[in-house]
């Protein structure tokens, strides 16, 4: 029984590499390709529409450029689509795009440069609903529970995340729907984790432990 998939990913090369490699496996099938979120959720609202089938898996990139990330994408995805399945396939393996995509409902995270046979096989577990993580990303995960003091919240990571981005306070207040107060609350629990007294060194702490890109 063939394994339907589709791929999101915003580089065509990439999109290509990816196919001629697992269809390579007789047992995958990549039923069709895109390259944004938006165009993900209409091709499968448009599959639903005509009484097609779904694919077993969708390959998400994290990073598609202008429009809805991959995390955004992904969540909509589990939320219109229950049965189908999201394996997020990209080169980023900080804490906040983990921790982001598996709470959207991705099953499982692989960077794209694994080995192939581990991309296959991760395909395999993926489709049938089995957690799946690359070495990498498992060690990062660890590192995260074994350090809950130090860990962030997925909202501390959202913020600093924005704060990446050069939003103001009020920026990200807006942003996330939530008070400039409940911002400020949030840094100074951020800066006592990170170790540190502003949001220049909270950035570059941030990126020195791969908490954000």
């Amino acid at each position: 029984m063939s394994i339907r998939i589709m791929m999101v990913d915003d580089h065509p090369v990439v999109r290509a590499g990816l196919r001629a490699l697992l269809e390579a496996d007789p047992d995958i099938e990549v039923g069709c390709e895109v390259g944004s979120g938006e165009a993900a959720l209409a091709e499968l609202d448009r599959l639903v529409t005509l009484g097609d089938t779904l694919p077993d898996l969708v390959l998400m990139d994290l990073n598609l450029g202008a429009g809805a990330g991959g995390i955004e994408t992904t969540r909509t995805v589990r939320e219109r689509h229950p049965g189908v399945q999201v394996l997020a396939v990209t080169t980023f393996d900080t804490e906040a795009d983990i921790v982001g995509a598996l709470e959207a409902g991705a099953v499982g995270y692989v960077l794209k440069d694994s080995p192939t046979a581990a991309l296959v096989d991760a395909v395999r577990e993926a489709a049938a609903g089995r957690s799946v993580l690359s070495p990498e990303v498992q060690q990062r995960l660890v590192a995260r529970m074994t350090s809950p003091a130090t860990a962030l919240s997925p909202r501390e990571s959202e913020i600093l995340e924005a704060l990446a981005g050069g939003a103001t306070n009020r920026q990200v207040a807006k942003a996330l729907f939530i008070s400039e107060s409940t911002v400020k609350t949030h840094l100074v629990h951020l800066y006592e984790k990170l170790g540190v007294d502003n949001r220049t060194a909270a950035l570059r702490v941030a990126r020195e432990r791969r908490l954000i890109r």
